[in-house]
């Protein structure tokens, strides 16, 4: 919007044609077209959860049964053994995937806007919806991960571990291998391994002595999307920087102290589903306006907690 206003030395020979008329020193205001939209936050969870079970959903109180692969015991055998005695019983053990967070937006477009203004509101507000549905599920299914992620652990909320490069820090790079190391020793598949962590990690990373990150950063390309940090990898990790890895609380001697966790895993450790379950559009009953809402039904389930591993920092 822009506005000019002469100041009163200038006023009598400003326009002086109109002099005498009331708008002598009238300038219209000039609304800009273009709206300015809000920074989003990356969503990474989609790029590292399985997604296979998306079309098995319908909406909110739906649940997914998914069944274990059975784990058949193998026996020493002799001449004359008797297998019935190694025999194992096949069961149809179940991890339940259960659609029960939900989120919704509503707002009004009055009908003055939709006729005199010169933007769409109803776009405009809706594309700012479905993106806080997003983040919402996003953090939500983070948490869900973090929270999941104790078989594997490197530091705790009590003694979490000290990055840096000072005596008796340790390099975040060092960081990543015990991290891999951790998941080597659950027989996790090294493809499709991936790392999220706060933009503080990755600055520290970026620091390390070895300069590893100094060519493999995407500066800037890529990431708007899904966090995706480099287009290669590091430690046999993909690299995601995410804010909606939420802090750790320290407890004992690092209570008050906001701890940041850096969280690897395997693409198949957590499974995640999500549906838009209805967006309408009705007038409404007590305004001359349009009533537009919406929500998103989700489910998140940690399939393998074996196949995560949570490194809890103490970043300067």
């Amino acid at each position: 919007m822009a506005h000019f206003e002469p100041s009163a030395s200038n006023r009598q020979n400003f326009n002086s044609s109109t002099s005498n008329q009331t708008n002598s020193f009238w300038v219209p205001e000039i609304f800009s077209q273009k709206v300015q939209i809000a920074f989003r936050k990356a969503a990474v969870c989609e790029a590292i959860t399985n997604t296979d079970y998306f079309g098995d959903i319908a909406g909110y109180g739906d649940t997914v049964n998914i069944i274990k692969e059975p784990q058949i015991s193998v026996s020493d055998y002799t001449r004359e053994t008797d297998t019935a005695a190694g025999r194992t019983a096949l069961t149809d053990e179940e991890l339940t995937l259960i659609i029960d967070q939900a989120k919704y937006f509503r707002f009004e477009v009055d009908d003055l806007e939709t006729r005199f203004s010169h933007v769409n509101w109803q776009g405009i507000a809706s594309d700012n919806a479905a993106y806080q549905l997003k983040d919402a599920y996003d953090s939500n299914v983070l948490a869900a991960m973090v929270a999941g992620a104790t078989t594997n652990t490197y530091g705790s909320a009590s003694a979490p571990i000290d990055t840096g490069f000072a005596s008796g820090e340790i390099d975040p790079i060092d960081v990543l291998s015990r991290l891999a190391r951790l998941l080597d020793q659950q027989n996790v598949p090294e493809e499709n391994r991936y790392v999220v962590a706060n933009p503080i990690f990755f600055e520290e990373l970026a620091k390390t002595s070895s300069k590893l990150m100094s060519v493999d950063y995407n500066q800037g390309d890529g990431g708007l999307r899904n966090g995706l940090v480099a287009s290669g990898m590091l430690r046999g990790f993909k690299l995601y920087k995410s804010n909606n890895l939420s802090t750790i609380a320290g407890t004992g001697s690092y209570s008050g102290t906001d701890l940041y966790g850096v969280l690897a895993g395997h693409m198949s450790a957590v499974a995640s589903a999500s549906a838009l379950s209805q967006t309408e559009s009705f007038r409404a009953h007590d305004a001359f306006a349009d009533v537009v809402r919406g929500m998103l039904v989700w489910g998140r389930k940690v399939l393998r907690p074996e196949a995560l591993a949570l490194g809890t920092m103490l970043i300067d």
